[in-house]
Parts: structure tokens; C-alpha cells; sequence
């Protein structure tokens, strides 16, 4: 059978159901056209996730889905895009949600450093926890408007400084850019975190105000060229960086033809099977090979100091979540925390995207 015939049996059995009787594939009425909105360039570290997904979508939809592409915030600033795809000024969009603190309180309670070790098995994590958590799921749906179509990340965020960095206790005094949790993590472990805006922190190092920064993806921090100033990139140990996720706005969901919504969850499951795994590897062996002949030092903590580092973070800083954030909005923290702790003894496991410095190590 091929492809389109598939997808067209598919849409028939399952949208007989969803839409009472339907007796024609709407794939031959009309074409559906979407309008898609990044506030990162499309070679972010999600973006290559995304545009894998945009295009396989058109794709196996024999084009009968159009996705208009704006990227770098070309519609809507930084920390609009939720509230845009909820009154679908656009359809679909990546957010993230240290952009959204105040909006996504739920959310907050996935993004944690120091508590695994895979960014492809993070995305799995989130999705269980997603499927499992009825709050997490209003938060999206009820409260944005905006249904989780798959979620991603920015896979690894190595400490960048200026000078060699083995053990928290060299952190200590240095001002580090961060963002979101990223900030209170420099705190706990003794750095001084400044908040600044992306554009500005290559100019900050060169000029000396900054020491280092965390919370920048690895492929962004070697495409904002910080390695020229500062080369020392490490891997405390903390983890997989920033669960993000690529939404829809719900009545734009509900309102797609059976066969479409088939194909979305189909996609789903393949960037969580292999997709994300296979793309990332290379994109970072790439960025690696990069990043290592224009002078970037790799470095790893000894397992002593990674778990040193993990002391001080955790279970503090989660523990902060439960009684600030989750408690005064009604969120039962506990309850999400030992979904998200059975989802990673489950999933963190099956992970196999290293990290850029242990591709360094093997290169």
C-alpha cells in the first residue's frame, strides 16, 4: 500500500468516529495551511528537531499540509509566542519555558539540573509525565490553548569560561551569565548569576564583565563564536538542558482532518524512538569538530566533583519548586516529582546521545 493510501485508510477508519461518517478523505478537498514561528534561528539546537518535522509532515501529507516558516522571532518578540499560538495569531510554535515562569508553573517543575544524564531520554520523560499528570496537561491546554505536539530540549549547556574551571569551589565569585533554573544553579554552586539578554553576553566577555556563562546550548555557544573568548567548556555533570516543547493551538488541533493528526503522532514517536537521537548526534559531532579546531578546551569533572556539585543542587533546589512555586498554585509538587523520578529510572537508562566533551574524548 503506499504512502498516501495509508495515510488515507487511516484517516477514514479513525475520522469515521471523530467526525461522524465521514466518507472522503479531506486530504482531497482542501489543503491545510499552518503558520510556524521560532524565536531562535533555524540552525538552533531545536530547530534541527523542528525543520525534520515541518518537512516530513508536508511530506507524508503529500503536501496537502503547508507549513509557512518564520524563524528568529520574525512575527512575534521573545516571550510572546505562547500567548500568540493561544490566540492564534500563529498556529504552532517552539516554546520554552523559562520564558514563561510566571505562566507555566507546572512546567518549572521538569526543568532540573542535575537529576539525569540523557537529553533523548528527557524528552520522554516530559512526554509521560505530560500523558500522566493531569495539571501539567490543563496548564497547555485549558490555560494556553496550546497542545504539546512533541517535546525537545537544547540538549547539552557546558559551563563556558574564561579560565579553567575543576570543582564548585572554582566557581566561587566568577559572574556567569544564566537563564531560568540555570541562574539559581550558578547561585547554589557560588557563582554571582546575571541576567542578560543572548545578543549581549559575546560583548560581556570580551569586555571582561561576564566570567563565564551558563544555560547557552553548546551548538548556540559555539555559533555565538564565545569560545573565541572563552574556551573552556565543562561538563559539571549536570545533565540534559531545558525541556521544551512545539505546540498547536487546540482548536487548530481539533479542527485538523483525522489522517493529519495520524501523522503527527506518528512523527512524535519516531523524534522519541530514534529521530532526535540520530539528528543530534551527527549535528553535534559536527559542532565538536568545530568547536575543537577553533580552540575550544573540553573538560569533564571527576565523578567526585560532579557528585559534589550534585549535592549542593539537588534536592534543594527542587524542594524550593515544591514549597514556592508548585504549593502557592495549587500544584500538588510532590505527586509530579515521583511521576518525573519513576519516568527517569524508566527512560534515563535507554539514553545514548553523548555529551559534546565525551565525543571530544572518543574523537
Amino acid at each position: 500500500m503506499k504512502r498516501r493510501q495509508f495515510i488515507q485508510a487511516a484517516g477514514l477508519v479513525a475520522g469515521a468516529g471523530a467526525f461522524g461518517g465521514l466518507v472522503a478523505p479531506v486530504f482531497a478537498k482542501s489543503k491545510v495551511k499552518m503558520k510556524f514561528e521560532s524565536y531562535v534561528t533555524e540552525t538552533a539546537g531545536p530547530s534541527w528537531i523542528d525543520r525534520w518535522f515541518l518537512d516530513e509532515l508536508e511530506k507524508r501529507t503529500d503536501g496537502e499540509v503547508q507549513v509557512a516558516r518564520y524563524w528568529a522571532a520574525s512575527l512575534n518578540k521573545v516571550g510572546e509566542h505562547l500567548s500568540a499560538v493561544s490566540d492564534r495569531t500563529i498556529d504552532m510554535s517552539l516554546i520554552s519555558p523559562g520564558y514563561y515562569q510566571s505562566d507555566l508553573p507546572v512546567t518549572r517543575g521538569l526543568e532540573w539540573y542535575f537529576n539525569m544524564t540523557r537529553a533523548d531520554s528527557l524528552l520522554k520523560v516530559c512526554q509521560e509525565v505530560y500523558s500522566n499528570f493531569e495539571p501539567l496537561r490543563d496548564e497547555w491546554e485549558k490555560r494556553h490553548k496550546a497542545k504539546v505536539l512533541y517535546w525537545t530540549n537544547w540538549n547539552y549547556a557546558p559551563m563556558i569560561t574564561r579560565k579553567e574551571v575543576n570543582s564548585p569551589e572554582d566557581l566561587k565569585g566568577l559572574k556567569i551569565r544564566g537563564y531560568g533554573v540555570a541562574n539559581d544553579v550558578i547561585e547554589r554552586l557560588g557563582g554571582t548569576g546575571v541576567p542578560m539578554a543572548a545578543p549581549e553576553v559575546y560583548t560581556a566577555l570580551e569586555r571582561g564583565v561576564l566570567d563565564g556563562v551558563y544555560g547557552f546550548d553548546f551548538i548556540t555557544a559555539v555559533s555565538y563564536k564565545l569560545h573565541e573568548i572563552a574556551p573552556h567548556f565543562t561538563d559539571m555533570g549536570d545533565g540534559p538542558h531545558a525541556p521544551s516543547a512545539v505546540v498547536i493551538n487546540v482548536d487548530v488541533w481539533n479542527s485538523l482532518p483525522e489522517e493529519i493528526k495520524v501523522v503527527c503522532n506518528e512523527l512524535q514517536q519516531e523524534i522519541y524512538a530514534t529521530q532526535y537521537s540520530e539528528i543530534m548526534t551527527k549535528v553535534l559531532a559536527e559542532y565538536v569538530e568545530k568547536a575543537e579546531s577553533e580552540g575550544v578546551k573540553f573538560n569533564i569533572w571527576s565523578d567526585e566533583q560532579k557528585q559534589k556539585a550534585k549535592n549542593i543542587v539537588q534536592p534543594d533546589e527542587i524542594n524550593h519548586w515544591i514549597e514556592t512555586v508548585a504549593k502557592p498554585n495549587n500544584i500538588d509538587g510532590e505527586a509530579m516529582q515521583n511521576l518525573i523520578n519513576e519516568a527517569i529510572e524508566k527512560y534515563d537508562p535507554q539514553g545514548t546521545l553523548l555529551r559534546p566533551e565525551e565525543i571530544a574524548l572518543e574523537s
